[in-house]
């Protein structure tokens, strides 16, 4: 995807399901298209639709910083004992989520843009 951005249309075709987990921390991957209100697809939900089994996305822009701080924690809660598990990325989204709130000068659309969907 370097020479042209991510579609749906690239997504939704292919079979992932070897792979148990992704994240997007690129803005708004967790949103639908605000001219088709009544259509639940989304890059994040392209990938469920590819059969990957859990999937983070987030929901409206969310700073650069934000980003490496969620990210960090994330994997942290994600993968701390070197195993990748997608049962576990709802809870370590939790917990990175948690972490950011610690953060008193960090605006809290800051901290809940992010979306855990599948396992």
């Amino acid at each position: 995807m370097r020479d042209q951005p991510l579609s749906l249309l690239d997504i939704i075709p292919t079979y992932l399901s070897r792979h148990e987990f992704a994240l997007f921390s690129a803005c708004e991957t967790a949103l639908g298209d605000p001219n088709t209100p009544d259509e639940v697809v989304y890059p994040a939900a392209g990938l469920q639709f590819a059969w990957v089994k859990s999937v983070v996305g987030t929901l409206w822009s969310v700073d650069d910083a934000t980003v490496r701080h969620l990210v960090e924690g994330f994997y942290k809660n994600f993968c701390g004992d070197g195993k990748i598990n997608s049962r576990r990325a709802a809870r370590a989204l939790h917990r990175a989520v948690q972490s950011l709130a610690c953060d008193a000068d960090m605006p809290l659309d800051q901290r809940i843009a992010f979306m855990h969907i599948g396992v």
